[in-house]
């Protein structure tokens, strides 16, 4: 039986195993509405308040799962107002399919009405894209760009469907799931040469990448880690991999990382990166990062050996399967002295000024963590917010901490957090700043409409946080443009959305207002006053080492 190309879209996503997508109708993708009409007992369609909102949310969905994330745009500004979110996706390595509407195939390169090369702009931010022709390879495209978004390091893939192609007809016949494309396993002998160099270090230090939660390696890196009694340390994106109430877990190390995740790291003899990009936040001054270590690498993108950071061993393969082998040809070793020397790096760092009784970052967080339990998913926006919730906040499994890492996009946290809450059921917490919260807060009316259970906690300090904590140390205190004084006043605004609006200035009336937040069965959002001169700290100055760290402000 021959039906549309809209038709075969929804056949092939239920195929594939999608029941949620994110999106906005237009005049060029009105054919895949009709049918997300006819199909709306199997598919789910989450409508946004802006394409923007629907890629985070895709994005916010595929991170909480490790699922496919499904978003669909129509031509022009419709597709173009998803480049952020596919190129958020793509530097933090997550699988989603964007799918985009065009003008007929007859007007393509005609200046039509809302026409835009969306294959065009989206090259370098997709792990792959396509433009679909000719109805009968419709199916198979998608089937392809779902294969590909899944396998090896995922990533977006787009697929641009023309008007008429959605229009015309051909056969269908349904598939089985794509499955996964095989996935490279490392080298016994690339394996051994590890193991032994594992066993010979006195200080080895084992660093997680966002690679180990993509990889389902949590358990693994934990029992090499244990095997070793060998301290672990975490990218941002590696943050929830290990839970933070390991013994061994040191926190996120780098630019804002914990004192002692990095200072170890930086003292160590022999470094494990485990799908980890060594990114300029992480290293700081690459020609000073780590010197007395020697390095090994395993990532299942042979791209990322040997870019940033010159290593001894850069091993190929799945990450999952390296540990576990790994581990079974490592002798058992114990350290007493380096597990001495990180013991003092931790009571440096607990010496440090912490948080006090007025409402700090650190004391709302604090809050927040007593009152939340395991299964919480907390997501951020992009800013000092989200490095204090890095630095803080005790994860418990993987997938719950929500945060754009290389892209570093505010704005993200709205539809992120949305997506996440959608795809596992579980309540989310969305920490953002009053900045990053004006990006988006556009998806406010999105949480109402599906009453989405979330709390919004506003750190606001009324400034733009940590492009003044720069300026302030780096810029002779030249505030251009980051006091934003605004008259917005964020409880009317919840209000006028449908949402309920809190203020807190103490923490005493946060903590009410959290826990009653908390329990709604709908958006909550928080107003926090904090001071404008609250700082991320320990902080490396830009281009500098762990010999420059700044761990105090004075004046």
């Amino acid at each position: 039986m021959k039906i549309s190309g809209a038709k075969i879209i929804m056949e092939t996503l239920i195929e594939q195993g999608v029941d949620v997508v994110f999106g906005y109708p237009g005049g060029q993708v009105i054919n895949i509405f009709d049918e997300l009409y006819q199909y709306q007992d199997r598919i789910h369609h989450v409508l946004t308040a802006h394409e923007q909102g629907a890629s985070h949310a895709a994005d916010g969905y595929a991170r909480a799962t490790g699922k496919v994330g499904v978003v669909i745009a129509t031509s022009g500004p419709g597709a173009t107002n998803l480049v952020t979110g596919i190129a958020t996706a793509h530097l933090d390595s997550v699988p989603m399919v964007a799918i985009t509407g065009n003008v007929p195939c007859s007007l393509i390169g005609r200046d039509s009405f809302q026409e835009v090369d969306i294959m065009g702009v989206t090259m370098p931010i997709t792990k792959h894209n396509f433009i679909v022709k000719d109805v009968t390879k419709l199916a198979d495209t998608l089937r392809l760009a779902f294969r590909i978004a899944k396998s090896g390091r995922p990533g977006p893939v787009l697929v641009d469907i023309p008007k008429d192609v959605q229009i015309n007809e051909c056969e269908f016949t349904p598939q089985e799931t794509v499955p996964e494309e095989a996935k490279p396993l490392a080298g016994e002998e690339a394996l051994q040469a590890a193991a032994k160099l594992l066993t010979e270090a006195k200080k080895p230090y084992i660093y997680c990448g966002g690679g180990v939660l993509i990889g389902g390696a949590s358990e693994e890196v934990t029992a090499l880690a244990e095997k070793l009694d060998a301290p672990i340390g975490c990218s941002m994106m590696g943050i929830s991999a290990v839970p933070t109430a390991h013994p061994l877990f040191l926190g996120m190390q780098g630019m804002h990382g914990h004192y002692a995740s990095s200072m170890a790291e930086h003292e160590s003899d022999l470094i494990l990166a485990v799908g980890a990009r060594f990114s300029d936040r992480a290293t700081g001054n690459k020609l000073k990062f780590a010197p007395n270590a020697k390095i090994i690498h395993i990532d299942i993108d042979n791209a990322e050996l040997q870019k940033n950071i010159e290593v001894q061993l850069g091993i190929e393969g799945d990450i999952k399967d390296a540990l576990a082998r790994l581990t079974a040809m490592v002798s058992e070793q114990k350290l007493p002295e380096w597990q001495k020397r990180i013991a003092e790096l931790r009571a440096e760092e607990n010496a440090m000024p912490q948080s006090g009784n007025t409402l700090t970052p650190y004391r709302i967080i604090d809050i927040m963590s007593e009152i939340t339990d395991e299964n919480t998913i907390v997501a951020t926006d992009v800013g000092q917010h989200q490095m204090w919730t890095a630095q803080r906040y005790p994860f418990a499994k993987p997938r719950k901490f929500i945060s754009s890492g290389g892209l570093g996009t505010m704005g993200f946290g709205m539809g992120a957090a949305m997506g996440a809450q959608l795809a596992t059921g579980e309540r989310v917490v969305l920490i953002t700043g009053d900045g990053s919260f004006g990006m988006n807060l556009n998806e406010l009316a999105t949480a109402v409409t599906n009453r989405i259970p979330m709390v919004i906690v506003i750190m606001n300090n009324g400034v733009l946080g940590m492009v003044r904590q720069w300026q302030t140390l780096f810029f002779d205190k030249h505030y251009s443009n980051t006091t934003l004084a605004r008259q917005t006043d964020f409880v009317k605004l919840a209000e006028a959305f449908g949402a309920k609006g809190m203020r807190a200035a103490d923490p005493e009336t946060f903590a009410e207002a959290f826990r009653t937040a908390f329990a709604e069965e709908g958006p909550v959002v928080i107003d926090c006053l904090i001071d404008e001169d609250e700082f991320v700290l320990p902080m490396l100055p830009p281009g500098g080492s762990m010999d420059d760290v700044i761990t105090e402000v004075k004046g």
